[in-house]
């Protein structure tokens, strides 16, 4: 197999005409890679990818050919796909006023364009879902940018923007509600779209700690700092008790942190597919 690329979680090797998806235990914020990797990390992100592709296949089909047709060594942290003609937008939904959006709301009272009312906080439940897209950068060519609709409409042509508008906020939508009913609120989440034969699809992965904000909702409260299942707490380390400057290279995790990001993947995974992580 010939690697054809090598992104900031995952590699994709060319196999004849499907590609092999390998995630690894990479980790990254702001951009850059970590040089401290999270045991498991690539197994849980495959493992609940392939659980959400299952729960929403009806929303939109997705490129997974086939999660067992693997190479040994890779064997539960790799999928072979569909080669996709990516979408060169970063699909993001959003619920709840976080992170960039956040700090965009505060500047700008919208996000991306899109206007919302006066007085929220951090944590606040938008009205309804938004569709907030980016730019779609390579590694290490700098950092996804904020688009309008519009600037989506003139890049990609009415229909498709649309088309990915509304897909982006079914699965925000659809993928929402099954995991509030098990105790977890997605603040946020990014898709990658992608077209074969002219049918878009999903590509990448699904609703996980890497693509998502999730938050534990019996401790949701609105102008607070949200428990967080996913990566923020990486970022709030790198924050809180460092002085990096969020370029290359990325600082060394001590073990406590790199044991509670795990421990925080872990739960996500369990409590969203009810099965215990062996």
């Amino acid at each position: 197999m010939e690697l054809l690329h090598s992104g900031k979680v995952r590699d994709v090797y060319a196999d004849g005409e499907d590609l092999i998806l390998v995630a690894s235990d990479r980790i990254s914020i702001y951009d850059v890679i970590l040089p401290t990797p999270i045991p498991d990390k690539g197994k849980i992100l495959t493992q609940l990818s392939l659980w959400w592709f299952d729960q929403l296949s009806d929303v939109v089909p997705n490129h997974v050919i086939s999660s067992t047709d693997v190479p040994e060594q890779w064997q539960g942290r790799a999928i072979r796909c569909e080669r996709l003609d990516m979408v060169k937008v970063e699909c993001i939904a959003r619920g709840y006023l976080a992170g960039s959006g956040l700090k965009d709301y505060q500047r700008e009272a919208a996000i991306c364009g899109v206007p919302l009312p006066a007085g929220l906080v951090e944590g606040s439940k938008l009205p309804e879902a938004i569709f907030t897209p980016s730019t779609k950068e390579a590694v290490g060519a700098g950092h996804d940018q904020p688009m309008t609709f519009e600037q989506v409409v003139e890049q990609e042509g009415k229909d498709e923007a649309e088309e990915l508008r509304r897909i982006t906020l079914e699965i925000y939508r659809r993928g929402s509600e099954i995991a509030a009913a098990r105790g977890i609120l997605i603040a946020d989440t990014k898709i990658e779209l992608g077209r074969k034969a002219g049918e878009l699809k999903l590509g990448d992965e699904l609703l996980t700690p890497d693509s998502s904000r999730f938050w534990a909702a019996e401790e949701w409260q609105p102008g607070d700092v949200q428990r967080y299942l996913d990566k923020q707490v990486l970022r709030d380390w790198a924050t809180r008790e460092t002085d990096w400057d969020r370029t290359e290279p990325g600082p060394e995790l001590p073990e406590r942190v790199v044991e509670a990001t795990r421990a925080r993947y872990v739960e996500v995974y369990e409590r969203l597919t009810g099965d215990r992580w062996s």
